[in-house]
Order: C-alpha cells, then structure tokens, then sequence
C-alpha cells in the first residue's frame, strides 16, 4: 500500500514537474520513491513553505519594481521640468545682460560725446569772448578817437568863424563872375557824419554786449543741462550695473542649479536602468511565476494527500 501511494504521488509531481519545467518537483518525486514517509512528508511541507515564501517575496519584488519605476518616471519628469525651466531662465539672464550691457556702452559713448561737446563749447565760447572783446575794444576806441577829432572840428569851425566875424572885407570887390566869400558851408556835415559814425560805434557796441550776454546765458544753460544729463545717465549707469551685477550673479547660480539637475536627471537615468535589469523579468514573467507556484504548491499538497491516504483518481479528475 504504502508504495503504491509512493508510486502515485511521485507519479503526480513528476507530471507537474515536466508541465512547469521545475527541477525541484521532480528531485521531490525521486525522493518521494525512496525516502521515509515522515521525511518526505517534511520536505513537502517544507517546499511548500519555501514556495510561499517566494511568492510573497516576489510580490513584494514586483510592489517594489512598479513603486519605484513610478516615483523614478515622477521624479523624472518633475527634474525635465526643472530643467527647462532653467534653461529658459538662463536665456533670459543672458539676454538680459546683454542689453544692460549694450544700455550701458550706449551710456557710456553719450556722456564722453556729451563732454567732447562741453569741451567744445567751451573753447567755442572763449573764442567768441575774446572777439568780444576785441571788438568792444575797437568801437570804443573808434568812440574815443572820433570824440577827440570831433572835438578839434568843433573847437576850429568855432574859432574861425569868431575870426571872419571879425575881421572887415579888404580890396575891392569880387569881379563880375565870382561869388562873394561865404563860411564853409561842408564844415556841419563833416561833423554831423563825425557823429553819426560815433553813434553806430554805440550801438554796435551796444549790441555787442547784448549778444555776448545772450550768448554767456545760451553756454552756461547748455553746461548746466549738458552736466545735469550726465549725472543722470551716470546714475542710470549705475543703477544698470547694479542690475547687472545681480543677473550675472543669478546666472552663475541658475547654471549650477541647471547642472545639479543634470546630475540627478543621469542618476534617475542610471537608477532606472538598474531597476529595469533587476525588475524586467519580474515585471514580464509575474503572472506566469505566479500562476506556477500556485500549481506548485498544489501538486505538492496533492502528494502529501495522496501519501497519507487520498486516492490518487480524485486528483486525476480534476
């Protein structure tokens, strides 16, 4: 009796053995044939604990793998992101300090054009002061010159005319055809030209001074608004190398935050191709592992039924 039950049960798990292709049911159903009941009853129970043990082990392989993969695919996408995200901030940085850079020359040629300009209205308006100066100086001295000859006119018409006043005709008179002596009639229009001149020399001194005052005003307002728009774009240089100053310092931090991110886009890459090696098989082969252990097991406690007295047809028709 007891070998005929050997006999079966070593006969089922040979026949679950060739069907799951596992080596170790068909080691059991060799011992089952020649080892003591109680031993092989004990490795039965002791497969089929090893089994289970697998299986809840492989469950856990598989929670694991699909966890992991899942956060891996997560942490992933959220670093692609990140990434992105700061290569278009370091474009923006980078354009950004290219036109305060570019603000800041342009700055920088209009205040040295604007002192190229103070420098030559400066010099401008030496040149004009001392023309000023020089023709102030020659219309007074035309002034003074004419005065003095204006005086001399006047002091000798006056003193010739007082001598004719005095003095009586002498010899006979004039013949037929000529005109008895008159005072120089051309001796007031000599002078009054004399006066004339003197007052176009006034006026044009005059207006002299009036362009010159006009022209002093026209220079120093230029300077004040020339100096008052260079401190303007100094302190706009200054308040834009300030800015820049600060992306460029954002800069070197948002490239190496960029290259952190890299570093651990590669690592989740790495991680993932680790996972993928250790849990491709797993992951593809779950069911079918499963499904093979549990007939495993069940072929296994079909034996040990068997070997302690189930008959063997009960299994056949299932």
């Amino acid at each position: 009796m007891h070998s005929e039950r050997r006999s079966q049960a070593s006969k089922l798990l040979s026949t679950v053995a060739d069907k799951l292709q596992s080596p170790r049911l068909a080691t059991l159903a060799v011992q089952v044939r020649l080892d003591a009941f109680v031993r092989v009853k004990k490795a039965i129970d002791d497969m089929i604990a090893q089994l289970l043990r697998e299986k809840e082990d492989e469950i856990k392989h598989k929670d694991f793998c699909v966890d992991e993969l899942n956060t891996n695919q997560l942490q992933t996408e959220r670093k692609e992101r990140e990434k992105s995200d700061l290569i278009a901030k370091i474009a923006d940085l980078e354009l950004q300090i290219k036109q305060l850079t570019e603000a800041i020359d342009g700055l920088k040629a209009e205040i040295k054009e604007m002192q190229v300009q103070l420098k030559r209205a400066g010099e401008d308006r030496e040149k004009e002061n001392k023309e000023f100066q020089s023709t102030v100086a020659d219309q007074r001295a035309t002034q003074k010159l004419l005065q003095s000859a204006l005086g001399i006119l006047k002091g000798f018409y006056k003193a010739k005319a007082a001598f004719l006043q005095k003095q009586e005709p002498v010899g006979p008179p004039p013949p037929p055809g000529f005109e008895a002596y008159k005072k120089n009639a051309a001796a007031p229009g000599v002078i009054g030209m004399i006066q004339q001149i003197i007052t176009d020399a006034k006026a044009m001194e005059a207006e002299t001074i009036r362009d010159e005052e006009d022209a002093q005003k026209a220079y120093e307002d230029f300077v004040k608004d020339t100096n008052a728009s260079i401190e303007a774009k100094t302190r706009d240089i200054v308040n834009k190398s300030e800015v820049k100053a600060k992306a460029e310092g954002e800069l070197v931090e948002t490239k190496e935050d960029k290259e952190a991110v890299m570093l651990e886009l590669e690592q989740l890459s790495n991680y993932n191709a680790e996972l993928e090696q250790s849990c491709r098989f797993v992951l593809k082969n779950f069911e079918i592992r499963q499904t093979a252990r549990d007939e495993e097991v069940e072929a296994l406690k079909q034996a040990k039924a068997i070997l302690s007295g189930a008959k063997f047809t009960e299994f056949l028709q299932r």
